[in-house]
């Protein structure tokens, strides 16, 4: 009983650890994050190339 128990807490003291590691490997991609010579474009949700005139 004991040995499940101990089992039990270390399983719940590892899980936000896991959790974040598991969260951390997505980037969200802003407008700051464009290239040089892109912009954000809105409607796509993306970078866009920017025309040059």
């Amino acid at each position: 009983m004991k040995t499940k128990l101990t089992a039990a807490v270390i399983a719940l003291m590892l899980l936000p650890s896991v959790s974040m590691a598991y969260c951390s490997g997505a980037k969200e991609v802003t407008a700051s994050s464009c290239k040089e010579g892109m912009s954000w474009d809105q409607t796509k949700g993306e970078c866009a190339l920017t025309p040059t005139t």
